[in-house]
């Protein structure tokens, strides 16, 4: 299936200076976010526990709140609507002298003059759990990373692999620096969105450079700008088609799947626009200004042709018993 029935070249090389400004400062703006603001650490990885909560009317936030604040062991829980108004979300603290008590009827025991509710769901994490899930999680996600990155150094010359691995580290920074700009908690759901991320953002960028390395083969054009603007529109179908799948599944996700899924939901959402732009826009124009020769990479590849004639030329000479 095929979005342009005729491949019309866009000059991408152009449009990528723009590209890589927007990117800089997309970066920056997600370091300070990161180094200044920081991740807020959820359930799974702070411990403590989680209770969901429905009421009959409207959920009184404020008045919840206030109980809770006056209430010892429940001070600086976290109260949010969950999805409707009556609803809400209540992150507390870890504390453990609840650990041998039954947190239900401590719960219903507190906010009982708030009105009438039930309490639909309750997760609780110990300290301990929760350092080693994140530890596990993080360790898991640099593992990914380091793993994608001498897949990539491996598979290409090194300024396209160096290229690659940028454009890579940049898609997580910034969809990283979304989950606190939203207020997302960092846990579970958020890693694996990164993890999903990494898969994807690498995939999209290989098919884009197997495209400018297949050209570059082919063609033998000593222009890599227009190698580069060739290749990339010739996959400009896939890339949409595969993208915007991907986008509108997320998407629908994001709008329908309720606030327990909104951790991997909206950081995918991020992840997919920035891989698909990265691929495109950032990562061929980053190989162009680490300086890459068409040039000399033609005659490379004609010295190797070469060699690999001159081998079977020998092997032949020895299997007819010349040599």
């Amino acid at each position: 299936m095929e979005i342009f029935k005729k491949v019309k070249i866009f000059d991408f090389v152009a449009y990528s200076k723009y590209g890589l400004v927007l990117s800089i400062f997309l970066t920056i703006g997600a370091l300070v976010l990161i180094f200044t603001k920081g991740f807020s650490a959820g359930i799974d990885f702070a411990g403590g526990s989680s209770v969901q909560i429905r009421y009959e009317k409207e959920a009184p936030i404020a008045k919840v709140r206030e109980i809770l604040e006056t209430t010892d062991g429940f001070r600086g829980s976290q109260v949010s609507e969950y999805g409707s108004k009556e609803e809400l979300l209540i992150k507390i603290p870890y504390n453990e002298h609840f650990g041998s008590q039954n947190l239900n009827e401590i719960i219903e025991s507190v906010l009982k003059a708030s009105g009438k509710f039930e309490i639909r769901k309750l997760d609780t994490v110990g300290p301990k759990v929760g350092s080693e899930l994140k530890q596990k999680g993080i360790l898991s996600l640099v593992l990914a990373t380091i793993a994608m990155m001498a897949y990539v150094s491996f598979r290409y010359e090194w300024r396209f692999a160096l290229a690659g691995i940028i454009a890579l580290v940049h898609d997580i920074i910034i969809t990283a620096a979304s989950i606190i700009v939203f207020n997302i908690d960092l846990n579970l759901e958020v890693i694996a969105a990164l993890l999903t991320l990494l898969g994807y953002s690498i995939n999209d960028t290989i098919i884009v450079f197997d495209r400018i390395r297949e050209k570059m083969l082919t063609d033998k054009s000593n222009n890599i700008s227009e190698v580069i603007n060739e290749a990339i529109s010739s996959t400009l179908s896939r890339t949409l088609l595969t993208s915007l799948t991907v986008f509108f599944v997320v998407l629908t996700l994001y709008l329908f799947g309720g606030e327990n899924i909104i951790g991997f939901s909206l950081p995918m959402l991020f992840g997919v626009i920035f891989g698909t732009y990265s691929s495109m826009f950032v990562a061929p124009k980053l190989a162009i200004l680490f300086g890459f020769d068409i040039e000399k990479y033609h005659q490379k590849e004609i010295q190797k042709t070469k060699k690999i004639q001159e081998k079977e030329r020998l092997r032949q000479m020895y299997e007819n018993g010349r040599v």
